[in-house]
């Protein structure tokens, strides 16, 4: 059955925007008015045809449900269709039976039930009203257009009790909050028996007033969510602007790591061929002089032959003389009989470590928090870097306890633990110590100078220097003890005098600079000026990773890929080599860092075996000390280490992010206290020529000075 339209397009605009429900989409029929303020029908009185296209066999799957009646046709070029028609009720049919609350169909708010069900509920008396002078005065064809009138005016007359009909509601019931007729207030079966009412005109402007003043309320929180939407949108279209720039910076990473990838595949295919032709050409030149020296004795060989079987005995004693030196001159002539060259050609690789590492390459950052429930915290707060943006975000301990797996980039959280006061009753010790305590800082992330980015080894020297391998950056920086930048040297490449990765750096007595480079697989020398002099251990080392200088001048070799140690000469000829990979006394896995103490004895910092093993100076066996473990003398991968004047050992625990101090049998002594800054993964490690301890702090790209007590 299909609604009448009003005719008049003000009519049409009230009657579409206050008189109908939006659950069967048609005039309101007894509108009841829930919590929300939302109105719909009781019940309704005219049933419209489905909205959708049914095609499925009655009843359809719409919601609500419907069901087919007649057929109807769309359009001649289309099938014919059936049209549906609702059995709801609105709400009656909405909230489900027994349900002891309701949810508003537009907003979805949820408002408890009266006791009697959807009857009981607010009869929307605006709505009825207004139905009703529609229905009285439909506003004729032609009539010009007006705006809304209010509830009073619209009327014209007091509103009619819904309990009685024709009886006006002129009183209120305050216990109830509802207005009433007399009726109502009167009769034995009245509800309002006990109940105090008072004359409607009385408390209309009261609460007209207390509505007027909650409307005011309520209005004026209009501007903040609308600055409150305008803030999300902008989060949101920075979320998206954000989420384009990561994607932007990803692509063009990966498209950088295959360049490099491709560019170092051509390298090495050039670096292949070369070495491969210059085996040959010397292979080849041999192989020419033996040939020749082959087809002379050949020759020589056939003519003496002929000589003694078909000649005469005056042509014999003629050439006997000149065959016979010819004979005794290729007998004594030396030959290249053994190979020049070799047939060894392989590439070596490590593809799993690289595969791991690409598996975890790159990370997303980010937090839910926001500006309002937020407090800003940490050293950034107190020293900065003009221009570059500061973060202390440090990790959870399950993250410290993962990053444990990557030396190169640990980021462990300082466990900040004090010596306790029973360390010093030794002869050794002080009685009263004055607390070890950050002297300075040097550094923060970046390329320049004094900036580094993933420093790993740290040197002294004896003028007052402090070298430092900034791996990553591949160069080596000079600063004077009081942290005063001096000098940076270093170009990135493959030739000598070039540095790749630097890690290990040491000083000898010359004030020479001794820098282990990982990648180019030796040791490169320079002068004190960072001038390159001369390099060592090409075609022997893997991956050298610690290098000091002993007592004799002799250069000592930590060869990490290899698990052993080598000792050369300063000229680069090697004096002897221990080690293999393992957990026995002679073995390691992973060293790192390597320190001589005033025996000249060598002490190796063994990072896999969460151990310190040192040796005499012929790489003899001496004794060992740590194991796996957070507490007093244990480790958790030993990095950096340092020998003092009384033998002592200090070594950076790099998973524990501390420095432990131990005398010079192995035992115990205390901790340097880092707490007021605490390290994030440790590398390198050194005593400076005033007595102070610095330390290699990689996770922060930076180094510090801490004093030491002896």
């Amino acid at each position: 059955m299909a609604r009448h339209e009003p005719a008049s397009p003000v009519v049409r605009q009230i009657d579409q925007q206050f008189l109908i429900c939006s659950i069967c989409l048609d005039r309101y029929c007894n509108p009841k008015v829930l919590p929300c303020l939302h109105t719909f029908c009781e019940s309704p009185t005219i049933l419209p045809i489905c909205p959708l296209v049914c095609l499925s066999l009655p009843p359809c799957s719409h919601t609500p449900v419907f069901h087919h009646t007649a057929p109807m046709s769309v359009c001649p070029s289309l099938p014919l269709f059936s049209a549906c028609t609702p059995t709801l009720q609105c709400l009656q049919n909405y909230i489900p039976a027994q349900s002891l609350s309701l949810s508003c169909p537009v907003c979805r708010q949820t408002s408890i039930l009266p006791e009697r069900g959807v009857p009981a509920l607010p009869n929307n008396f605006f709505i009825t009203n207004l139905m009703e002078v529609l229905q009285r005065d439909p506003d004729p064809r032609g009539a010009p257009p007006a705006p809304l009138p209010p509830l009073g005016a619209a009327t014209g007359q007091p509103l009619c009790c819904p309990n009685h009909e024709g009886k006006v509601m002129e009183f209120y019931c305050e216990p109830c909050e509802t207005a009433m007729c007399r009726e109502c207030t009167e009769g034995e079966r009245r509800e309002h028996r006990d109940h105090r009412t008072v004359p409607l005109r009385d408390v209309l402007e009261q609460h007209k007033a207390a509505l007027q003043h909650q409307l005011d309320a309520v209005r004026a929180r209009l501007p903040q969510l609308a600055a409150a939407v305008g803030l999300v949108a902008e989060i949101s279209r920075q979320l998206g602007q954000r989420r384009a720039e990561a994607e932007a910076e990803i692509g063009s990473s990966f498209e950088e790591l295959e360049a490099a990838l491709r560019q170092r595949r051509e390298v090495l295919l050039r670096d292949l061929e070369a070495t491969c032709a210059a085996k040959q050409q010397v292979l080849e030149a041999q192989l020419e002089v033996l040939r020749q020296g082959q087809e002379s004795i050949l020759s020589s060989c056939a003519f003496t032959e002929q000589a003694l079987h078909h000649g005469s005995a005056t042509e014999v004693l003629l050439v006997q003389k000149q065959m016979g030196e010819r004979l005794r001159e290729l007998a004594a002539r030396p030959f290249p009989e053994h190979p020049h060259e070799n047939a060894q050609l392989e590439f070596h690789a490590e593809p799993e470590g690289l595969r791991r590492s690409i598996q975890n390459l790159g990370s997303l950052l980010t937090t839910s928090a926001t500006a309002h429930t937020t407090v800003a915290t940490g050293e950034g707060l107190r020293q900065a870097v003009v221009g570059q943006p500061c973060s202390d975000v440090p990790p959870s301990p399950e993250e410290a306890k993962r990053r444990v797996k990557s030396p190169g980039g640990g980021h462990v959280r300082q466990k900040a633990l004090r010596r306790p006061a029973s360390m010093y009753g030794s002869a050794k010790r002080k009685e009263n110590p004055i607390e070890d305590e950050l002297i300075f800082r040097v550094g923060s992330r970046g390329r320049e100078k004094g900036e580094f980015t993933n420093l790993q080894g740290i040197s002294t020297s004896s003028a007052g220097r402090i070298v430092v391998a900034d791996s990553n950056n591949q160069c080596v920086q000079v600063f004077s003890n009081e942290g005063q930048f001096r000098l940076r040297f270093g170009v990135r490449g493959r030739s000598p005098g070039q540095l790749q990765r630097p890690t290990g750096v040491s000083v000898d007595t010359n004030g020479d600079i001794i820098v282990a480079d990982y990648d180019n697989r030796w040791v490169s020398v320079f002068s004190p000026e960072g001038k390159f002099k001369t390099k060592l251990g090409a075609g022997r080392l893997m991956g050298p990773k610690g290098v000091a200088v002993d007592r004799n001048g002799h250069i000592i070799v930590v060869d990490n890929k290899a698990c052993c140690v080598f000792i050369f000469q300063p000229n680069g000829k090697l004096v002897a080599r221990f080690g293999s990979r393992g957990t026995a006394e002679r073995q390691f896995a992973g060293p790192h860092f390597v320190a001589v103490n005033n025996k000249n004895e060598i002490v190796v910092t063994d990072f896999h075996n969460h151990s310190v093993k040192v040796y005499n100076a012929e790489g003899e066996f001496l004794f060992k000390f740590g194991s796996h473990g957070e507490g007093n003398g244990q480790f958790n991968a030993p990095t950096g280490v340092a020998v003092d004047s009384n033998g002592n050992i200090i070594v950076a625990d790099w998973g524990n992010s501390r420095i432990q101090v131990f005398d010079s049998a192995g035992s115990f002594l205390s901790y340097i206290n880092t707490a007021a800054d605490p390290l994030y993964g440790p590398q390198g490690l050194a005593l400076t020529s005033d007595g102070h301890v610095v330390v290699a702090d990689s996770g922060n790209h930076c180094f510090k000075a801490y004093r030491y007590l002896q």
